[in-house]
């Protein structure tokens, strides 16, 4: 038999397998799953379920199993058969060949969904990345094949049209776009240190899928971010500043949404993206209120942030979508010590955020200036400045014309303000 038989022009109706294995300690989720299969443009037109002790070594079902799978396929017409489960190069082949249809598996389902996600330069690198890494383990003798087939879910992405005949090229290709995402790395490095050196903090938002993140994000920041009710609706980073009161500018990042069992080599491939997120001076851990699921959501959450070094920065959970409980009521909770913990939100109604940037301000670590100024008239620059970044308390003019400024403002911004207007501490009157 040929490695690679003539494959049927790919549709998107697809029958989902999710077999349920007493070996697993951590079995996937099946309602996620379609979800999964829905957010990449599927038609699951069947759902098959089993149990067994462990995958079978040939086809990871039995053959009863199977001969069911099979029989689905026929009767519905499907051209898809999605397994919530990774297979292994072998089982996928063995499992194509009976069945005369693609064959998918979780892994190769969350790459064409990151593919149709993809939108900047360095995401469309990452998923291309990926994809290779992981087709490449999955093609045994030519790539030709993927030339006949017109897209469709896991043949989606800047990566199907790099598969070469020959397996140098592809590992070339990798290798390639290995060098370019760590200039991309480095630059990123780059810009962190600048934050860092105007001492302008970073707040990075993550969570689980579809936790309401990019809503939140654009809540915040008055940003336009895309959103939509699906998994992994962002996925290139995006960054914005934020003139935040008593606390001054603020760098806000949205990150892609994390997941049951995320894929290693996903891990790998947007380590530059997440790094955004381990680099974070406050992480904005923000969950689904409404969801079922929740606290294993937030334990998903939490063992991405320790694969990403991530899991012992300043943390605040921002619980979202109040909006869908019994009792719809934004809140702040704190522990037995006062520190503040959690916030209560809704983002789509807005209702919350005040709060929500007010237990910011109190979680970021910085110096706050109060003073009382005495400012000469021809300070205007430095008036307007202060202004800008709502830094003035209260202000009045003296019987000399004198402008006597309350201010209340970070350090870190009220020194980089002075530098901007060529003035120095000692060339102001503090009273």
């Amino acid at each position: 038999m040929a490695l690679f038989f003539e494959r049927p022009e790919s549709g998107e109706t697809a029958v989902l397998v999710h077999i349920k294995l007493t070996s697993e300690s951590e079995p996937e989720d099946p309602r996620e799953f379609e979800e999964l299969v829905i957010a990449a443009g599927g038609d699951p037109v069947e759902f098959i379920t089993g149990s067994r002790q462990s995958p079978s070594a040939k086809f990871f079902v039995g053959s009863g199993k199977l001969d069911e799978i099979k029989a689905t396929v026929q009767r519905t017409g499907a051209e898809l058969v999605i397994f919530n489960h990774n297979l292994s190069p072998s089982q996928e082949r063995n499992i194509e060949a009976e069945l005369q249809c693609r064959v998918l598996d979780r892994t190769g389902l969350i790459l064409d969904i990151f593919a149709q996600r993809a939108r900047t330069h360095e995401g469309k690198l990452q998923v291309e990345l990926a994809q290779l890494q992981h087709l490449s383990s999955r093609l045994v003798r030519g790539w030709t094949h993927l030339e006949r087939q017109k897209g469709g879910i896991g043949m989606r992405g800047p990566g199907e049209t790099q598969l070469e005949s020959d397996r140098r090229m592809v590992r070339d290709r990798i290798k390639s776009i290995e060098k370019r995402l760590e200039k991309v790395r480095k630059q990123r490095d780059q810009g962190r240190r600048s934050r860092k050196r105007s001492e302008t903090p970073t707040v990075s938002l993550v969570g689980y899928t579809n936790a309401g993140k990019s809503t939140l994000f654009n809540a915040v920041t008055e940003a336009d971010v895309f959103v939509a009710d699906q998994l992994f609706a962002t996925l290139d980073p995006t960054m914005r500043r934020v003139e935040v009161h008593d606390l001054g500018s603020v760098i806000f990042a949205d990150t892609v949404g994390f997941i049951s069992h995320l894929p290693h080599r996903l891990v790998d491939a947007f380590r530059a993206t997440l790094e955004e997120a381990a680099s974070a001076d406050l992480l904005l851990h923000v969950i689904d209120a409404s969801a079922e699921d929740r606290a294993t959501n937030i334990a998903r959450v939490d063992e991405v942030l320790k694969e990403i070094d991530a899991y012992k920065l300043p943390t605040l959970m921002v619980y979202n979508k109040v909006d869908l409980l019994d009792e719809p009521k934004p809140k702040v909770e704190r522990n037995s010590g006062g520190e503040i913990t959690s916030v209560w939100v809704s983002a789509l109604q807005g209702e919350g955020l005040e709060q929500l940037l007010a237990a910011v301000v109190e979680k970021l670590p910085t110096e706050t200036i109060h003073k009382r100024l005495r400012i000469e008239p021809s300070h205007g620059a430095l008036r307007a400045a202060l202004y800008s970044h709502k830094a003035i308390v209260s202000e009045k003019i003296d019987d000399q014309g004198m402008i006597e400024l309350e201010i209340k403002l970070p350090e870190g911004d009220f020194f980089r303000i002075l530098k901007n207007v060529n003035l120095k501490l000692q060339d102001l009157v503090t009273l």
